[in-house]
Formats: C-alpha cells, sequence, structure tokens
C-alpha cells in the first residue's frame, strides 16, 4: 500500500526524462528542399548594382554549374559567409547571388567591405523569388546544375567546415 502512493511520481519522472530524450535526440536535423531534383522556378530580376548584370533562371541554365547566394548587405551571417565564399570563388566555383530587401549603395558598401565573389547580382526587392525558391531567410544557397534544376540547397551562412560539401554538390551536379 505505501509503494503505490510512489507510484504517480514514478510516471510523471518517467515522462519527464522520456521527452527530455526526444528534445535532445531529434529524428533528422537535414531540412530537405521541396524543390531539390526540380527546374528552377522562371524569374528574371533587376541588376542590384549598375555595371554588374541582374540575375535571371535562364542565366542558371547555361550549361555549367553554378552556386547561387541569397545574402543581404544587413545579413550579420552573411558577413561571416563572405570570406568562405572569396574562398569557394578562388576554387572555381561559379557564384552568382540575389540580394534581399537591399539598397544598391548598401549592396556596394558591403561587397566593398567583404569582397565580392559574385558574377551576377540580382535585386529581389520584394522577397518574390526567394519565396519561390522556399528560402526561408538568408544566407541561403543552392547549387544550380546547367540546366537549371536546384541540385542542393545550403541553409545558413556556408562556413569553412561547410566548403567541402558544397565542392562535392558541385562536381555532382556536372
Amino acid at each position: 500500500m505505501s509503494r503505490a502512493r510512489f507510484l504517480p511520481l514514478v510516471v510523471f519522472l518517467l515522462l519527464v526524462a522520456a521527452v527530455a530524450w526526444r528534445l535532445a535526440t531529434p529524428k533528422d536535423d537535414r531540412v530537405a528542399s521541396k524543390l531539390e531534383g526540380q527546374k528552377i522556378p522562371a524569374f528574371a530580376l533587376p541588376a542590384a548594382l549598375p555595371g554588374k548584370p541582374g540575375l535571371s533562371s535562364a542565366d542558371l541554365a547555361t550549361g555549367a554549374p553554378r552556386l547561387v547566394n541569397i545574402f543581404a548587405s544587413w545579413c550579420v551571417p552573411c558577413r561571416t559567409e563572405a570570406p568562405v565564399l572569396l574562398e569557394l570563388q578562388r576554387r572555381g566555383v561559379p557564384i552568382d547571388a540575389i540580394a534581399i530587401r537591399d539598397k544598391p549603395e548598401d549592396v556596394a558598401a558591403f561587397l566593398a567591405q567583404y569582397g565580392d565573389p559574385f558574377t551576377r547580382i540580382g535585386s529581389d526587392d520584394r522577397s518574390q523569388v526567394q519565396i519561390a525558391l522556399g528560402s526561408s531567410g538568408v544566407p541561403e544557397s543552392f547549387v544550380i546544375d546547367g540546366q537549371g534544376v536546384i541540385r542542393a540547397q545550403h541553409i545558413g551562412a556556408i562556413m569553412p567546415q561547410d566548403v567541402p560539401a558544397i565542392l562535392q554538390a558541385m562536381e555532382e551536379a556536372k
């Protein structure tokens, strides 16, 4: 009889332990893009800067894979990512960009301070292309194969430890 009074406490502690264990070990930490394996949505963005071409979906279907980086001058993680993008460019990765809700003078100042690895930069003032790509924020990057098909998505800043995976995705997109 005296043991029965502790039963609710034991059940409660087991329940708390089970919930804590499940929260500490998520099933899968990778967020897969629903657009991987699909053609990039059609778009044509004006240039984010004078003297640098804008970006369209046709530019991403020219026979060679490209990395498309979604960024903004006001994005703090984009500053952290900038040297890694320059390193990818030095390694021969062609990189295009989409500037989200940004002013040309702010984009120019960002590139002057952190470097410019981009061949083309499209201006997405209303985030319409960003949303069409299924992007939830900045920075975010997509590996696009030579036919304009999304092969990989990287959410968040590309860090040095991510470079091998990006290079592998670029190689697989050939």
